[in-house]
């Protein structure tokens, strides 16, 4: 690195500064820039940035410290993670990111020595269904195999191009085993807009509202009242976001409507903007689906070439609309509505005070519609066809169809999408699972269900869920789930608030000891206390709901936790003071008595 010095730096941030039009809502963006440039975002791109963007310096570096897909030390030239999620711990990922570290001489984290290679861990890269995965500078390679980290490290070695690489690596497919109305028969490019603007917007959203369409990003707020709210607020400017971030462990469903119906997500966005008067949107897609920012960039500009986006839509001179991709950059905290915003805006991704909600003070304090991909698609096809049909499938709350991501022990894992009120049972049968011990829904954050609960419902009020449903048959040890998930917590804390930036390392101590053999009873006693804390006293939803896989499994599984404790002793010291100790006695050579506790 020392071969680039300051002017270069400069240059390179002055370069990407005047790209962006010096707007610091797009630093995100600009870092990602340097980052690609430079392989990391030195200090002097730091200072630089806030010269030039007029910023406070410790703004910046907070921003560029704050996603865990920047560096502020050099990468290798092939930059690797591996998903630690524990569908892919369970289908072989330690044993071969072990082997790949091995083969390429690499310790995790730390760049080889001649700046080659770099090999690290990430949390799940939406790929669960055919993992193991991993990111290389970006892209995904999936179904991971010992025969195809040998090739890779062949290709890293010779310093072959990614571009070079066999394109089966970085094929992902969608995998959808079950369709109904959402995944049916394709739509037509600009339907839903030439209908809604024959219909009209008043009557679109009564359709909408009609359909009885809620958020399907888990927390099930009726589509039309949250559109209406943000038309009905005075303003100059509304803004519409699709929330592309889906970061809860085990979930891809959006995955592949970007990947397949991506002018059907945009199309939902288009009818929203009408309705509501939006002239911008924002496409938030998660760092770890960069490989389909410029297939989603070509859709975008194929919209534009159609008039379904942009000035005059479809030559309507009243109706002018465009899209923005935003892409993250490894912050699951983002996935929170709020805590999107402000990364969208070119800041840490803390989550914000509510009230003021989005649909009156969103982006930049404007009324703003945040609604998932899976939304704005169901959305779309409810403008063509009406809400009477789509109102006629599920349960009384809940209506429609939901898209699960189905991974784990089972036959057939894929996207399914099944009308609300499926039973957990017949979503098993239909997968092909057999022997399941417990299925874990809407990922790490969400609940824990036992087998007698598979008659439960998949709907809002019952099981509601994001649509991730991961599966673990009685061969499985559920304590090494529940381990992986606590983990994952302290990782994801953004660390604003003491009781989930505490409480989540707490738990994982916890939890480790448990697991490593050295719990007690009152250990136990002490996770129950810290779950509560974390739940009832946490900023965001990331801490209210970082302990329920903990609750959920100490309650309905408790044997799991028994079997692992010291059952004689009352109390077992997590920390080993005397082993801390050996390093000061080999560095002094003292082997006294007074030397040992």
């Amino acid at each position: 690195m020392s071969t680039i010095d300051m002017t270069t730096i400069h240059t390179t941030v002055q370069e990407i500064t005047h790209s962006y039009a010096y707007q610091a809502t797009e630093l995100v963006q600009m870092l990602w820039q340097v980052q690609e440039k430079l392989s990391y975002i030195p200090t002097a791109a730091i200072d630089s940035f806030a010269e030039i963007l007029k910023l406070p310096r410790a703004y910046v570096a907070g921003v560029a410290g704050f996603y865990s897909f920047f560096h502020d030390s050099p990468r290798g030239q092939y930059d690797i993670y591996f998903s630690d999620n524990i569908i892919e711990h369970l289908q072989g990922k330690p044993q071969l990111m072990d082997y790949l570290l091995q083969k390429l001489k690499v310790e995790i984290g730390k760049p080889r020595a001649d700046g080659r290679v770099t090999i690290d861990n990430t949390a799940c890269i939406g790929m669960s269904d055919q993992g193991p995965a991993m990111l290389v500078n970006g892209y995904t390679v999936t179904q991971l195999t010992q025969a195809k980290l040998d090739k890779i490290a062949e290709l890293i070695e010779t310093q072959t191009p990614l571009s070079h690489w066999p394109t089966e690596f970085f094929q992902v497919q969608d995998n959808i085993q079950h369709k109904h109305i959402l995944l049916g028969e394709p739509l037509e490019e600009g339907l839903a807009i030439r209908v809604m603007l024959a219909r009209g917007t008043d009557a679109t959203l009564a359709e909408i509202e009609k359909s009885g369409l809620r958020g399907c990003g888990g927390a099930g707020f009726k589509t039309a009242t949250k559109w209406a709210f943000c038309r009905n607020t005075h303003a100059d400017e509304r803004y519409v976001v699709c929330n592309a971030d889906e970061g809860e462990p085990g979930t891809f469903k959006d995955r592949v409507l970007l990947q397949s119906y991506a002018d059907l997500v945009f199309e939902g966005m288009t009818v929203c903007a009408r309705i509501i008067g939006a002239h911008q949107g924002f496409l938030y897609l998660r760092g770890e689906y960069r490989y389909l920012l410029q297939p989603l960039e070509a859709v975008l500009a194929k919209r534009r070439e159609q008039g379904l986006l942009g000035e005059q839509i479809l030559g309507n001179p009243n109706f002018s609309f465009d899209i923005k991709i935003h892409l993250g950059a490894g912050a699951y905290v983002c996935g929170a509505e709020l805590a999107l915003i402000e990364s969208l805006e070119g800041k840490r991704g803390v989550p914000r005070n509510r009230p003021p909600f989005p649909v009156t003070q969103g982006y930049l304090n404007k009324p703003t519609v945040v609604n998932n991909v899976e939304t704005f698609a169901l959305a779309a096809r409810i403008a063509v066809y009406g809400g009477d049909g789509f109102a006629a499938l599920g349960t009384k709350q809940s209506k429609g169809t939901k898209l699960l991501s189905i991974s784990g022990d089972c036959l057939r894992p894929g996207i399914y999408e099944f009308p609300f009120g499926v039973s957990v049972r017949e979503v098993l049968e239909a997968c092909g699972a057999q022997d399941t011990q417990a299925v874990q829904i809407s990922g790490a954050a969400g609940t824990c269900l036992s087998a007698k609960e598979f008659d439960r419902k998949i709907a809002f009020e019952d099981v509601a869920t994001g649509g991730s449903v991961m599966i673990f048959n009685r061969q499985r040890d559920l304590l090494e789930v529940v381990r992986n998930f606590a983990h994952f917590f302290v990782h994801e804390s953004c660390g604003f608030c003491t009781p989930c930036r505490v409480g989540t390392s707490l738990l994982k101590n916890l939890v480790e000891k448990v697991y490593t053999g050295h719990g007690t009873a009152d250990d136990l006693k002490d996770m129950s206390h810290i779950s509560q804390i974390l739940k009832t006293a946490s900023h965001c939803g990331l801490g209210q709901t970082a302990s329920n896989h903990i609750a959920d499994t100490l309650k309905k599984f408790p044997e799991v936790y028994r079997k692992r404790l010291l059952v004689e002793a009352d109390f077992e010291p997590a920390f080993d003071l005397d082993s801390a100790l050996e390093e000061a006695r080999q560095i002094t050579g003292r082997r006294d008595e007074l030397a040992y506790l």
